[in-house]
């Protein structure tokens, strides 16, 4: 019996000790609320990825543990997210979407010590904290904002809308967009914001149609821009809207309908079929192979670089230590070849170099990118 014991208290610990001996990696992503379907692709895109280091030793000997939390797209709910994922022994967490999710986690993982490489969270402020664990794999809106002002103005519309939903991204990219375009010889006859979530916005289109613009800029999310669209077409309005990123989502032409939809330019990164490196087409490959599909939008693509990145930086450096990696994220990684991209970054962990691009949607629903 005192052999059995033995046996069973030792196997005991070695079970514990090989679940222990994983590189834990988070992801705070969207799986439920209103951007479930960037959520999902996050969760499926950096899955896969540790999915295919694993069949290549891991990292440091050690197999990689994904550990996902739901941030359902609410600052609340993200915080809550991180203070759990926080106590899981991660070394670093990829995520998230939104702007303001980031920013309700973001200090919370820094105080920990835990990386973190935000992958759609474009606000600025976001990366002027001074925050040493910061990091994300997407542009900031100051580069957004000077390719919408330079788009409106090629295409000579001078009395321009600028409406908004007050989220940190698009307020920020607004207010920066507004700023670019005092500086120009147009006129800004209506800047506003709308309450995102509503189902009717009958209201504010009617008030917006008031001021007679002859373009809108909306700096929202893709759900609002797809009711906004429909529903000025059901009011008669053919005024052009032009998007930030955030409308970047195949489900904004769900929403709007493809009569809609159609004739509207948003700003962007590539989407994910006109990304071309050799990285990228043996990544989409493996992604329509095993999911039947291609990822909907850039942003969770954004996710797999976040993941590589980190990965990039365990192997080099040998260490899960947090400011070893920060600082080799920070100094040393150089033009890494990503699924988007080379990546880099700078000492407040933005991504460095341009990667907009402007894309309209034609008749059938397809996002074209713009000569």
């Amino acid at each position: 019996m005192k052999r059995v014991l033995l046996f069973a208290l030792c196997f005991s610990l070695m079970a514990g000790y090989a679940a222990a001996a994983t590189v834990k990696i988070g992801l705070m992503c969207p799986l439920t609320g209103s951007w479930a379907s960037e959520g999902q692709d996050m969760k499926q895109i950096v899955e896969l990825l540790a999915d295919e280091l694993n069949t290549k030793g891991g990292l440091l000997g050690n197999e990689v543990e994904i550990i996902t939390e739901d941030d359902g797209g609410d600052p609340r709910t993200a915080a809550l997210a991180a203070q759990r994922l926080a106590t899981r022994g991660i070394v670093a967490v990829i995520g998230t979407y939104g702007s303001s999710i980031t920013e309700a986690s973001q200090n919370i993982y820094d105080e920990e010590e835990i990386i973190q490489i935000a992958n759609g969270s474009t606000a600025i402020r976001l990366s002027e904290k001074g925050l040493k664990y910061f990091f994300r794999s997407c542009p900031r809106d100051d580069e957004q904002g000077k390719v919408a002002v330079k788009t409106l103005l090629a295409k000579g519309f001078k009395k321009i809308a600028i409406l908004h939903d007050n989220t940190t991204y698009a307020k920020g990219l607004a207010q920066e967009a507004k700023a670019l375009l005092k500086k120009e010889p147009v006129k800004i006859v209506f800047y506003e914001a709308l309450t995102a979530g509503e189902r009717d916005y009958s209201a504010i289109l009617t008030k917006m149609k008031a001021a007679a613009p002859e373009v809108v800029l909306f700096t929202g999310y893709y759900p609002e821009a797809g009711l906004l669209l429909r529903q000025k077409m059901e009011m008669g309005w053919s005024v052009p809207f032009i998007g930030g990123d955030a409308t970047n989502n195949p489900d904004l032409v769900k929403i709007a309908g493809k009569k809609a939809a159609n004739g509207f330019f948003f700003l962007s990164p590539p989407v994910p079929q006109d990304l071309d490196s050799p990285a990228a087409k043996a990544f989409m490959s493996a992604y329509t192979k095993k999911y039947s599909g291609a990822p909907g939008s850039v942003w969770a693509v954004l996710s797999g670089d976040g993941f590589n990145a980190i990965a990039a930086a365990i192997k080099a450096t040998g260490t899960t230590d947090p400011g070893k990696l920060a600082r080799y994220l920070h100094t040393q990684l150089k033009e890494m070849p990503g699924l988007t991209g080379k990546i880099s970054f700078n000492e407040k962990g933005d991504r460095v170099g341009d990667l907009y691009r402007v894309y309209k949607v034609d008749a059938d629903g397809n996002f074209m990118l713009q000569p």
